[in-house]
């Protein structure tokens, strides 16, 4: 990226407008301190959604129509891919013309429609990925209740409270965000809008605003997290006193693939949500802004991969589309 370029950018932050005219649009910078190195960090992240959405799609694709899929286990998947489009879609695209050059600006309805989709599809994702470990704790531990305890018509129950949490969450911060007075201020040190990072731009009091946003990241990803966490202890407990080596070796390859990815879901998210409430003058902003888009780009890319081709049917219809020719001769 030229400098004059990222000039242009950074002096949007002196642009003032009329308090009474309302928000006007508006800028994404990106990632502070790195504006030089836009250009090359966009690579990966246009890989990876792209990655994401031909994941997800081709997730939601083989659960849809294959009647074989219609187990609780690969329900939760569909659930769990759709949930990974709405985060990545609602948020890379726009990251990826601001790391490119082309705009950062945004209008405030725009940038609330963002913020919303982005943060409901985040908890609905988090309280599906809490669904899957209650999937797993079941199978395991108690496989003799499994069939009657989770069945099709509970997962679309599941699918849907992990929905309407959502919006309830993020509809609040929403009409709060519209009630805060802006004097002014356009820039926003970011790829994308946050709910935090748009109250900053706010001349009033955004204390309710910091604080609800706290209740609601402990009562929601962070409880999920906690209850993820206990379920999979259960897991490893069971696991451990299963007879064949082998077949401790194979859950313990399964339950860290899935704890891999669940951290680098949660994690960066947390921590992104705590310091733009409490560490914005002590974590460097470029070290917050890639934590914070790794959460939307990296576990929608690799979900697909660590609970989707790892699992036996899922793989075996993979190959099918991939190699038809092949399935066909060795039918005839």
């Amino acid at each position: 990226m030229e400098p004059g370029h990222t000039l242009n950018l950074l002096n949007y932050t002196s642009l003032t407008l009329d308090p009474s005219s309302g928000p006007g649009p508006f800028v994404l910078l990106g990632i502070p301190g790195l504006e030089v190195a836009h250009a090359w960090l966009s690579v990966p992240v246009c890989l990876l959604y792209l990655v994401a959405v031909v994941g997800n799609c081709l997730m939601l694709a083989l659960v849809a129509a294959d009647p074989a899929l219609q187990a609780p286990m690969y329900q939760l998947l569909g659930l769990l891919a759709a949930a990974d489009l709405v985060l990545s879609t609602a948020t890379v695209p726009k990251a990826l013309t601001v790391l490119w050059g082309f705009s950062g600006e945004i209008s405030f309805g725009a940038c609330l429609t963002q913020l919303f989709f982005a943060h409901v599809a985040f908890v609905a994702e988090s309280s599906v990925l809490l669904t899957m470990a209650l999937d797993r704790y079941l199978a395991i531990c108690r496989p003799l209740h499994y069939g009657a305890l989770l069945t099709p018509r509970m997962v679309g129950a599941a699918g849907m409270v992990a929905l309407v949490r959502g919006t309830c969450v993020m509809a609040p911060p929403v009409v709060l965000l519209q009630q805060l007075p802006y004097c002014g201020r356009k820039a926003i040190p970011h790829t994308y809008c946050e709910h935090m990072g748009v109250a900053r731009l706010s001349c009033g009091d955004t204390r309710v605003n910091i604080w609800y946003g706290l209740a609601t990241t402990l009562l929601s990803p962070v409880l999920d997290a906690v209850l993820i966490t206990i379920s999979y202890a259960f897991i490893l407990h069971a696991v451990f006193h299963l007879p064949s080596r082998g077949a401790r070796h194979k859950a313990l390859s399964t339950c860290g693939a899935h704890a891999g990815v669940i951290f680098l879901f949660y994690v960066p998210a947390l921590f992104s949500f705590l310091v733009h409430r409490f560490g914005r003058h002590t974590i460097p902003g470029h070290v917050h802004i890639l934590l914070a888009n790794l959460y939307v780009v990296i576990p929608p890319a690799l979900n697909p991969i660590v609970y989707g081709v790892r699992t036996r049917c899922i793989a075996e219809r993979i190959l099918r589309l991939l190699t038809p020719s092949r399935v066909g001769v060795r039918r005839e």
